[in-house]
């Protein structure tokens, strides 16, 4: 039998998903098994519910008694989404940071320069989007803080060398780590729907180095060996032109829409745009602005190309890239 999930349990979904911490989980999870449909279709997805929220249960009671020592591997999520670079030792991840956003990595020949994860934030128009630069994989090296960062991605940018005659089995090898930890770089995001502990990542492969002689031979070796169909974009980091492309693509793999909002009687002002997932609604971008304006909500007015101007909408109206939303509640 189907289970018929519905949007709101889709949303609570992915928020548990994101969730960077126990408590975070235990909220998303009771948001869950209140929002998911009951019947046959669905016992098996209630039960591994039940499961996963006594276990976070339990883990915020340990986290709770034990001492805070050390320090955080947790990096806040900050724009329109918070995008993981992944790789094998000198695949070009930190050059890529380097040269898309304003952080300073360092950047060297020898392997394994990236220590800990970096983050920056990359500009695409009006809007930025995180960036975080992470240690290489290999297979006998995983830093266990790096999954539940992945995991948690809204996207993986997987780096290739193009200049390498290893880098399709080194590549290959970062999604086998992945994979035998329940993690699976995919064309999209989302849970597996056999197995709730599985989670597919929306993955964007990049070939750096990408006008070395070879660079397309070296790219098919690594489809031969990885059968997953994922999005794929060769790169010049030197290259402005390239470099803009690559920007393009991962702004567009995000799938968000920038939404501008005024206040009633203020000039129209077309900057500092929220995002929300596309096909969000009126309801989605006040949830954003703030969760107290949400409850409140009672209509909104919106601005939109080839639309009348201003004219009344529901919570539930989709909203488009680059609406306009005066909220009222």
């Amino acid at each position: 039998m189907p289970a018929n999930l519905t949007p709101k349990y889709q949303k609570a979904e992915q928020e548990y998903r994101r969730a960077q911490g126990s408590a975070e989980q235990v909220a998303c999870l009771q948001r869950m098994l209140r929002e998911i449909p009951k019947h046959k279709g669905t016992e098996k997805l209630q039960a591994d519910l039940k499961t996963r929220l006594k276990i976070a249960r339990a883990e915020v009671e340990t986290e709770k008694q034990a001492p805070r020592t050390g320090r955080s591997h947790r990096i806040p999520r900050q724009g329109a989404g918070q995008v993981v670079l992944l790789g094998p030792p000198n695949s070009g991840k930190s050059r890529l940071l380097a040269e898309l956003t304003a952080a300073e990595p360092e950047v060297a020949d020898y392997p394994f320069t990236t220590r800990e994860s970096l983050p920056g934030m990359m500009p695409w128009e009006d809007v930025h989007v995180q960036l975080i630069d992470t240690p290489p994989v290999t297979a006998s090296h995983l830093e266990p803080s790096l999954l539940n960062m992945v995991r948690a991605a809204d996207l993986l940018v997987l780096c290739l060398d193009g200049s390498s005659d290893d880098a399709p089995d080194e590549a290959a090898e970062v999604v086998h780590q992945l994979e035998i930890r329940k993690t699976r770089p995919a064309q999209t995001t989302g849970f597996d729907e056999d197995d709730l502990s599985i989670v597919h990542v929306k993955t964007l492969l990049v070939v750096t180095r990408g006008e070395e002689a070879d660079c397309l031979v070296r790219l098919e070796l690594f489809r031969e060996i990885v059968s997953t169909p994922f999005e794929t974009v060769v790169v010049e980091l030197g290259n402005e032109e390239s470099r803009e492309l690559l920007r393009q693509q991962i702004f567009d793999m995000l799938d968000v829409i920038r939404v501008y909002t005024r206040k009633p009687g203020r000039p129209v002002e077309y900057k500092d745009p929220f995002t929300i997932p596309a096909g969000g609604t009126v309801e989605d971008l006040a949830q954003c602005v703030h969760r107290e304006l949400a409850e409140k909500l009672k209509h909104a007015r919106l601005w939109r190309a080839g639309a009348a101007d201003g004219q009344t909408v529901g919570r539930d109206h989709p909203l488009a890239d680059r609406d306009l939303v005066e909220l009222h509640w």
